[in-house]
């Protein structure tokens, strides 16, 4: 005939166990403290990847037109762009083309 089964409950599994000394309980504990910082950490990235994908399509993102991440820098840096345009103001704009001449092709580069 059939033999009766004995099922494991989760008290005799638990009670399998050993119980950890105090040093080791501190070591768990610890354990456990870098789990739970980890599992924030990773939340917060993807959170803050969520937020970029968000706000790149507002700027441009990186895919964007070189026009279009210019107007997102200007949006999100007014007072950078104002700095510059008024270093393009005293330089001149003899001095700008010469510059961009030289400049243009190493950023080109760089692109690559």
């Amino acid at each position: 005939m059939s033999t009766p089964r004995t099922t494991a409950t989760p008290q005799t599994a638990s009670s399998a166990r050993p119980v950890p000394t105090p040093e080791q309980q501190r070591v768990l504990d610890r354990i456990e403290l870098q789990r739970e910082r980890l599992r924030a950490r990773r939340a917060a990235r993807a959170q803050a990847r969520a937020l970029a994908e968000q706000a790149g399509g507002l700027t441009g993102g990186e895919d964007a037109s070189l026009a279009l991440r210019a107007a997102g820098f200007a949006r999100e840096h007014p007072l950078a762009v104002a700095a510059m345009a008024g270093v393009a103001l005293v330089a001149g704009p003899r001095r700008l083309v010469r510059w961009a001449g030289i400049l243009l092709p190493m950023v080109m580069r760089l692109r690559r």
